[in-house]
C-alpha cells in the first residue's frame, strides 16, 4: 500500500540524502527560468523580443531571491534542519541554488553581450565607459548637469558615518577617490533615485543609449571636484520581501 502524501511524510532518500521521486521546488523553479532564458537565445524571435525575455529572466531571479531564497536563509538562521519532501536540508538546497544561480547569471551576461552585438548591427548602440572617453557630446553634459546632478547626494563611507539605508532593488555606485591635498583615499556612496531613467538616449538620428551608472561615472569629476578617481563599482540590493513589508 502506497503511503499518503501528507505534511509529515518524508520522501525516501538515497545514500546521499536525496529524494528519489520528487524534484526540489526551488531548483525546479530555476530550471523554469533557464527555459525563459532559452527564449532570449531563440533567433526565431524578433531581436527586441529576445531582449525582453532576457529582462524577464532577470526580474524573475530577483523575485526568487526576495521570496524563496530569503525563506531558506531564514530557516538556516533559526537552525531549522528539516528536510524538504525531496530529501534536502535548507543548507543543501542553498548550496545547490547558489551554484545553479551563478551559472544562470553567467549565461544572462553572455546573452546580453550577444544581444548587444546584434543590436549594434541593427543600428541600436548601448555605449560603455570606454566609448564615452572618445565622445564629446555637449547635450549629454547638459542632461547630466540639469537632470541627474541635482538629484544625486554623495555620502561618505567611514566610521564617522553610518551606512545609509538602501531601498529594495536600489541601484548604487561606490567611488574610491584620492584626495588631492594629502593623497588619502576617500570612499563615497551615490544612490541613484528610482525616478531617474535607467538609460539615457543621446541626441542624433542614430539610436545610441548609455546606462545611467555609466553616465554618472563619466562625469564623476563634476560630482567630486578636486578628487582623483581611483576606482568605482555598481551594485543592487535585493531584500527579503517580508522584511520590506515590515519596513513599510
Amino acid at each position: 500500500m502506497k503511503p499518503k502524501l501528507t505534511e509529515t511524510w518524508q520522501e525516501p532518500v538515497d545514500a546521499n540524502g536525496r529524494g528519489r521521486r520528487f524534484f526540489n521546488r526551488e531548483l525546479s523553479w530555476l530550471q523554469f527560468n533557464w527555459r525563459v532564458l532559452e527564449e532570449a537565445r531563440n533567433p526565431a524571435h524578433p531581436l527586441l523580443e529576445r531582449l525582453r525575455f532576457l529582462s524577464i529572466s532577470g526580474s524573475n531571479l530577483d523575485e526568487f531571491y526576495m521570496v524563496r531564497v530569503a525563506g531558506l536563509r531564514g530557516q538556516m538562521v533559526q537552525g531549522i534542519d528539516q528536510r524538504s519532501i525531496d530529501g534536502l536540508t535548507p543548507a543543501q538546497q542553498m548550496a545547490s541554488i547558489e551554484a545553479e544561480a551563478a551559472a544562470l547569471m553567467h549565461e544572462q551576461q553572455a546573452q546580453w553581450c550577444d544581444l548587444r552585438r546584434l543590436l549594434a548591427e541593427a543600428h541600436v548602440q548601448v555605449l560603455d565607459q570606454e566609448a564615452l572617453v572618445h565622445l564629446d557630446d555637449p547635450a549629454l553634459l547638459r542632461y547630466f548637469r540639469d537632470q541627474i546632478f541635482p538629484v544625486l547626494t554623495p555620502q561618505a563611507l567611514d566610521p564617522a558615518h553610518p551606512f545609509p539605508f538602501i531601498p529594495n532593488q536600489g541601484l548604487s555606485l561606490v567611488f574610491d577617490l584620492g584626495r588631492s591635498s594629502d593623497g588619502e583615499t576617500v570612499r563615497e556612496l551615490v544612490m541613484i533615485p528610482a525616478s531617474v531613467p535607467r538609460f539615457v538616449r543621446l541626441a542624433g538620428a542614430q539610436a545610441r543609449y548609455i546606462a545611467i551608472e555609466t553616465v554618472i561615472r563619466h562625469f564623476s569629476d563634476r560630482l567630486f571636484p578636486g578628487f582623483e578617481l581611483r576606482g568605482s563599482g555598481a551594485f543592487r540590493i535585493i531584500r527579503d520581501s517580508d522584511i520590506e513589508i515590515e519596513e513599510e
